[in-house]
């Protein structure tokens, strides 16, 4: 049966040596120079070999034995391991590595996200951060494939997923996107059936209007685009309107308009979706308390 070697005993062995002795030891171990000696005994007893010479009485040397000195380098190797793995797992649990694996629906990566990040990391230098932005039903799918820790989207239908818990964070109106002069850009809100005499490109979120009045805009679509570039492009373009939530609005844009749909008013929930019997590293729990703290959230 192989000897079970403690990580102490192995210091107080190399601390002897290179300190000369074993009083010096003792002071560097803040432990008594019998206690360092008993240590020492039980290691050899373990691995069957003497580690030290007899000591002469009238000297505090140490001198290895033959054994103690090829024994020597492989207690030095199995220390350095132990506190590698030790201080990793120390940074791990304090998040300061690690891998963080995220989701999120464009809007959010790109309104909000940058600045939660930016602030998380500049905690933790070493932590590494794959990042994944698509629609919410893309994110739903990279959460059940468990591609990430975590992902922040719309939760459709929230009763078809009894598998995650969504906690929602922010909200956004839905509203009408259309070119600054197009005839609907004068308006300051409008109705659904203000839209049905234009042509409309639905998109992604456009599922949003599902559960409202506003669905039979769905079926008269003849246009969909799922990539937010190429829509706000063909918007820009004239080719026709669209609706989104107000975060996905591209409010660099000089060329679009958005106008809030008050006749339904919907509204958009944006939130953490993760699995419920799934535990997150340390790193995806430390940066999800990280933005409930930010947004004023409180976890139930």
């Amino acid at each position: 049966m192989l000897p079970e070697l403690k990580i102490a005993q192995l210091r107080h062995f190399v601390w002897v040596t290179e300190l000369k002795g074993f009083h010096a030891a003792a002071e560097k171990a803040h432990r008594t120079q019998p206690a360092i000696s008993l240590s020492i005994r039980d290691l050899e007893s373990k691995l069957g070999e003497a580690l030290f010479e007899k000591r002469n009485a009238k000297t505090a040397k140490a001198e290895l034995t033959p054994f103690g000195l090829y024994f020597l380098p492989k207690a030095k190797e199995l220390i350095a391991h132990h506190d590698r793995i030790a201080e990793d797992m120390t940074l791990l649990s304090e998040n300061k590595a690690g891998h963080l694996r995220l989701a999120s629906v464009p809007s959010i990566a790109s309104r909000i996200l940058p600045g939660l990040l930016q602030e998380f990391v500049s905690a933790a230098p070493d932590l590494h951060i794959s990042f994944y932005d698509d629609n919410s039903i893309a994110v739903l799918k990279m959460i059940e494939n468990q591609k990430v820790d975590f992902g922040i989207a719309h939760l459709f239908h929230e009763e078809e997923h009894p598998d995650k818990r969504f906690i929602p964070i922010w909200q956004d109106q839905i509203g009408v996107v259309c070119p600054n002069d197009h005839p609907l850009a004068r308006q300051t809100s409008l109705h659904w059936t203000s839209l049905k005499s234009h042509r409309l490109i639905t998109n992604g979120t456009s599922r949003l209007l599902e559960d409202s009045e506003a669905s039979p805009l769905l079926e008269l679509s003849q246009f969909y685009v799922s990539n937010m570039i190429s829509l706000i492009a063909m918007l820009e373009a004239g080719f026709g309107v669209t609706t989104l939530p107000w975060y996905a609005f591209p409010q660099e844009s000089t060329k679009l308009s958005f106008i809030p749909l008050a006749g339904p008013h919907v509204v958009r929930r944006i939130g953490i979706v993760l699995l419920k019997n799934k535990s997150l590293t340390p790193p995806a729990h430390a940066f999800l308390n990280f933005i409930l703290e930010k947004s004023g959230v409180l976890d139930c």
